[in-house]
């Protein structure tokens, strides 16, 4: 039985198939997660909704992770191929006890992970997985005899839930990237149902990925997502990753749109009909949320929050929040356009919505928010065990930088928040961010400034002198 400890991550589990979990180790995860759900629940035969992505060996996976689920005396309800927000959709839909999707998102091939999930509308958060590790590795495992049913045709009920909620009456013309991904045999079918003319782009499945990963931050799909729009002379295209829960989103030129503008965009269409609502972003979002007139004068608050899908996820269901973006692309909708968990599909929806309200193109929509120059997610080396105690020394120096008055391009640090490693505003409401990656040997580092890209780098700069300072950082990922 081989199961490489790592593989337990912040919210979620994830493994390379056979080089750090063979189908044994499978098999007790199952167990382990079969035992903490009947231990959460107080059931002795709680309902699991289980589903798998198209990889070759996800069915192989699902299958292992079944045996050990039902071996503790849960009940599994099978609903076949899936996309993760259908799975989290089949929970509220069957009304059952917790979840599993067997995915690997937009990982390379050859990885396999299972995304988990108890209370409804929420997954895993970083206490929920390192009990379901020390279950799992400990083998401290209860027993029962439970069973596995197959729901027959759940993909259609998922799809005319989201159709019949979303009619447009105006014909958009999307390209639909699935990256040969899961999302192929959901995304078109639905956006053509709700009323767009879809033009499909690498939405046969492919498990082997020929081009290039299905993942809306890959350079490689947006550029063919910004061929096919211009060449099309489509309204919007759309890139889904491999489970169909995150969105990107290209603009009528061909332009990329950041997630977290596209999030702000959609935040200011809502608040006109859901006056004094709130909104969850990430700490890596603009600063336009914090300072925006629209939401401001219809009374709407916005919370800047830990980045990390079940983070938002569970702001968004503590707070009630109307809507949570991060800018990676998980969008997530509560009540009455959701139901609080992320779904690249019903994020692309309300692009479209943003679309027939405004009646305008979506560069235009764009030239509507203040120009601000932001920088790409920079992740310089670092190591596991030292990244979080950097991040705490970032926090005392910066802090210290504020009481003390130091400038950074000639501003004062106006304000500090440590939700997340730390975000520090100057007085003109430009920013930096250090954080610890969740799932990688890395920090996290964005800037942006509402005045200048020379800011924006000044900014980075001062960050990048007080990370190399300590010696423990290596080579960036990328760099401005």
């Amino acid at each position: 039985m081989k199961i490489n400890p790592n593989g337990f991550r912040e919210y979620d589990a994830r493994w390379l198939f056979e080089k750090d979990i063979d189908v044994e180790g499978i098999i007790d995860l199952g167990k382990g997660l079969g035992t903490q759900v009947i231990n959460h629940t107080e059931k002795k035969d709680p309902r699991i909704i289980v589903g798998h992505d198209y990889r070759s060996y996800s069915e192989k996976i699902k299958k292992a992770l079944i045996e050990g689920l039902v071996s503790t005396g849960c009940y599994v309800e099978d609903v076949g191929l899936s996309l993760s927000p259908m799975v989290y959709f089949a929970q509220f839909n069957l009304n059952s006890d917790a979840l599993a999707m067997v995915t690997a998102s937009h990982n390379e091939n050859g990885w396999t992970g299972v995304k988990m999930g108890i209370k409804k509308g929420l997954t895993h958060a970083p206490e929920e997985m390192s009990e379901l590790k020390d279950i799992t590795l400990n083998k401290k495992f209860l027993e029962g005899k439970g069973e596995v049913k197959n729901i027959e045709n759940f993909k259609k009920v998922y799809i005319q839930d989201l159709i019949k909620k979303n009619k447009i009456n105006k014909k958009i013309k999307a390209v639909v990237a699935c990256g040969n991904g899961t999302a192929g045999v959901f995304a078109p079918e639905i956006l053509k149902g709700v009323g767009c003319e879809v033009i499909e782009l690498d939405c046969k499945l492919d498990w082997s990925f020929p081009k290039y990963n299905p993942n809306p931050e890959d350079l490689e799909m947006l550029k063919a997502i910004s061929k096919a729009v211009k060449d099309n002379g489509a309204d919007i295209g759309f890139g889904f990753d491999g489970d169909g829960d995150r969105c990107g989103v290209i603009d009528e030129k061909g332009n990329e749109i950041f997630s977290d503008k596209i999030g702000l965009l959609i935040a200011r269409n809502l608040s006109n009909t859901h006056k004094g609502s709130k909104f969850v972003v990430d700490v890596k979002s603009t600063g336009l949320f914090a300072k925006d007139d629209i939401l401001i004068n219809n009374q709407c608050k916005t919370i800047y929050w830990k980045t990390g899908h079940s983070h938002i996820k569970r702001k968004v269901n503590i707070e009630k929040a109307l809507a949570g973006f991060e800018k990676s692309g998980h969008f997530f909708f509560n009540q009455p356009l959701g139901y609080g968990y992320d779904d690249g599909i019903n994020s692309a929806i309300q692009v479209c919505h943003l679309l027939v309200n405004r009646n305008k193109k979506m560069s235009d929509i764009m030239k509507e928010l203040p120009t601000t120059f932001q920088s790409p997610t920079m992740a310089p080396f670092c190591e596991d065990d030292q990244k979080y105690k950097i991040v705490s020394e970032m926090v005392k120096e910066i802090q210290k930088f504020k009481l003390d008055g130091v400038k950074i391009d000639g501003q004062s640090i106006t304000e500090v928040l440590t939700v997340n490693g730390i975000r520090f505003s100057l007085e003109d409401g430009s920013w930096g961010l250090i954080r610890a990656s969740s799932n990688k040997p890395s920090l996290v580092v964005v800037t942006e400034s509402t005045t200048s890209d020379t800011r924006k780098k000044e900014i980075f700069n001062f960050i990048d002198q007080l990370l190399q300072k300590t010696g423990k950082i290596g080579k960036y990922d990328q760099k401005i």
